[in-house]
């Protein structure tokens, strides 16, 4: 599975609002309910889910990545959002930098090889130098999605089937 399957341009959030780490969370997670992909039921656990998870080790990458993620027994299948803030986000990252692209997924507890796959591939992509370039000309949900099908096609990230 490509990453571009995970995002589809809905899936996409190319101006977030909030300026906390916690409230950029909670604004993709909000967002995943509002276009059902995440039952409203559910909203709560997965919140202290990934609070959790950044309180015990930040999930920002560096380069100006943050990836926070979770595992859910209620999925059948990954549920993922991209996001980007133009002012960036404080998210205590291991290289001390702001935030400026979120990846928040979650994922069902049964395939917990496969999240730590998606993990360290999206992490790899967002490593490299021409996806930022990439990514800071574009402006809308559709650019951004059409840069995770095309543009980055020569380095395009692959995840386990």
């Amino acid at each position: 599975m490509k990453l571009s399957h995970l995002l589809s341009a809905k899936h996409i959030l190319p101006d977030l609002k909030s300026s906390d780490r916690q409230e950029v969370i909670t604004e993709m997670l909000d967002y995943l309910v509002s276009l059902g992909d995440l039952p409203q039921e559910q909203l709560e656990e997965l919140q202290a889910s990934l609070k959790q998870r950044e309180e015990i080790l930040s999930t920002g990458v560096g380069n100006g990545v943050a990836i926070p993620h979770a595992f859910s027994e209620h999925l059948q299948d990954v549920v993922a959002v991209f996001g980007r803030s133009r002012s960036g986000i404080d998210f205590s990252s291991q290289d001390g930098g702001l935030v400026h692209y979120v990846v928040l997924f979650i994922s069902p507890r049964h395939i917990y090889q496969k999240h730590l796959l998606m993990l360290a591939a999206i992490a790899r992509m967002f490593s490299r130098l021409e996806t930022h370039q990439y990514l800071e000309a574009s402006s809308t949900a559709e650019e951004f999605h059409q840069l995770f099908q095309q543009k980055i096609s020569p380095q395009r990230v692959w995840l386990p089937h």
